[in-house]
């Protein structure tokens, strides 16, 4: 059995502040990396927790693309939250990414997050065949 392993990296997503890789491509899986909401062209973060969402997602979309995927071929997603009182606003500017046939998704409320984020998402996405 042979076992495939190939680095997904993009320009147009944060890079990697530790030693870890943006994304694993695993066969027909691709793992992404928690992102967080920093601009790559300043590293900044956004104001709010609707804006940081976005930037997440964003950042997901540029590495997703790199493999020729979309939001479309993410079949699970983790969102990690700093305070899930706000959980509604996250989950509005979610929805709207993510309209029609949704991955699964777990969501946490954590202690803190990497440079004070509001938010970090990972997701799992499928190669089609």
């Amino acid at each position: 059995m042979s076992f495939s392993k190939k680095i997904v990296s993009s320009p147009d997503a944060p890079q990697a502040v530790g030693p870890y890789s943006q994304g694993v491509r695993a066969g027909n899986l691709v793992f992404l990396a928690g992102q967080i909401p920093t601009i790559p062209a300043t590293g900044a973060f956004p104001e709010g927790i609707a804006a940081q969402t976005d930037q997440v997602i964003a950042n997901i979309k540029a590495l997703l693309a790199s493999e020729g995927l979309t939001l479309a071929n993410v079949v699970k997603a983790s969102v990690f939250m700093a305070d899930l009182a706000e959980f509604a606003a996250m989950n509005e500017v979610y929805a709207r990414h993510f309209a029609s046939e949704p991955p699964a998704r777990s969501t946490f409320q954590v202690a803190a997050l990497p440079k004070a984020a509001r938010i970090e998402i990972e997701v799992i996405a499928q190669v089609p065949a």
